[in-house]
């Protein structure tokens, strides 16, 4: 997939702890499982592998975080884009409640992994905001907050005046505050991961395409655009929203869309006390949410949807610079200094999906926009699945891959529902 529009490089690429030294695949080789994808979910997978004793070897076509996970808002929120007790009644009790447990705990896993690998992020744990524009919205809030409450979660609700100073904005009537949530700087978490597996004993071969895969006997074949082969007897397919042709039907199972995001200069500090003072992320109820926050930096990001193809120039973001204005009119006059997209993996049932189409081959594809904690607890989960055999440590079944019906016109729905949207959310 093309890479974006280069007006400069992304907030993150600019602000990165340095990455851990990598090169391509020079020769052939052997692994116990092979992963594809460098990101979140295939580093997390490789860490936790090596730490059970296998040896992983994880291929990706470009560096560490190219895609998704080191182009997101560095926003770790928990759970699902269901509540639980939606949660509970699709999958049952037993499974839906466990379910419910592995989504609630996926902030815990980034910033658990953070602390015991000493990993140069920065990062801070306030909590998440979700902030309601409408009534509808309000009453949302109040849902989602008692179910999570019931199940030990820290959440509160927030009154119009609580919500006004947490966020700096008077846009929100309510909302509510989930303790867990925090923010992280995304790359440098990728390459945080990237080191720690590593270290673990993973090993990572950066700018090395895969081209081809086929099973040979017991093993499978990963051919390289180099040329060099890895057999291995079980492959990891973890590339999200820059899934290409490498698996028949793969690519057209989900909506690859961009998330398009803007950063301010620097913040005087009268501003950044004006803010989100305490630190939280937010993003808010609308059905074309906006997501934002402050970095380590000082500088407030604003996240939102754009073009669903790739960027031709800085007039794709000017809609998000135009809500930063309206959201927070302290902050109109300080410029932009920093504009930058990545897909994100948007499946039909808005759940992440689990396949596995021939024995020793696991796809793990869809992230929601929730990527940064799911898709590192999923690698974790994957990894005690091919080192125990166990189906339960799966936190969903696998499924069949399903693609969208007239998936090449999905571009042109999907930019037409974002307009509709847009009107709808209120014309922010």
């Amino acid at each position: 997939m093309a890479e974006p529009f280069p007006l400069q490089p992304s907030l993150w690429a600019s602000t990165a702890a340095p990455a851990p030294a990598t090169a391509p695949l020079g020769a052939s080789t052997r692994a116990d499982v092979a992963v594809i994808g460098a990101g979140f979910a295939g580093l997390s997978t490789a860490l936790h592998l090596a730490e059970a004793g296998l040896r992983p070897v994880v291929l990706e076509a470009r560096e560490i975080g190219f895609g998704g996970s080191g182009r997101n808002g560095g926003q770790v929120i928990p759970g699902l884009k269901y509540d639980p007790d939606d949660l509970v009644q699709r999958f049952g009790p037993e499974r839906g409640e466990r379910l419910v447990a592995f989504a609630g705990g996926t902030a815990d896993a980034v910033f658990d992994l953070i602390d015991r690998h000493r990993m140069d992020v920065p990062h801070t744990r306030t909590g998440w905001i979700q902030g309601a524009h409408t009534d509808e919205g309000l009453v949302q809030a109040e849902r989602r907050a008692a179910q999570w409450a019931r199940r030990g979660a820290p959440t509160r609700l927030l009154d119009k005046a609580q919500t006004d100073r947490l966020l700096g904005t008077a846009r929100y009537r309510g909302g509510w505050l989930d303790g867990r949530g925090g923010a992280i700087q995304p790359l440098s978490y990728a390459r945080g991961l990237a080191r720690a597996a590593l270290r673990a004993g993973a090993v990572i071969h950066t700018d090395t395409p895969v081209t081809a895969i086929a099973r040979q006997g017991r093993d499978w074949v990963l051919r390289s655009a180099h040329g060099p082969e890895i057999r291995a007897e079980r492959v990891v397919i973890c590339t999200n929203g820059y899934t290409g042709g490498l698996w028949p039907g793969l690519a057209r199972t989900v909506i690859a869309a961009n998330s398009f995001q803007v950063a301010t200069a620097p913040l005087t500090d009268n501003l950044r006390r004006s803010i989100l003072p305490e630190g939280q992320v937010s993003s808010d109820t609308r059905k074309l949410l906006l997501y934002f926050r402050l970095d380590h930096t000082g500088r407030l990001l604003m996240g939102g949807r754009g073009p669903f193809r790739e960027p031709k120039g800085p007039g794709d973001w000017a809609h998000l610079e135009r809500i930063v204005a309206k959201l927070f009119p302290q902050a109109a006059d300080v410029g932009f200094d920093h504009r930058w997209c990545g897909r994100v993996a948007i499946t039909r049932d808005f759940l992440p999906h689990l396949h596995e189409p021939a024995p020793g081959l696991l796809i793990d594809i869809g992230c929601q926009g929730r990527g940064v904690g799911l898709q590192t607890s999923m690698g974790r989960a994957i990894a005690a699945y091919l080192a125990t055999g166990a189906a339960d440590a799966l936190p969903i079944p696998t499924s069949p891959i399903a693609p969208l019906p007239l998936h090449g016109l999905h571009r042109l729905y999907v930019s037409a529902v974002i307009a509709w949207y847009r009107i709808s959310d209120g014309g922010l």
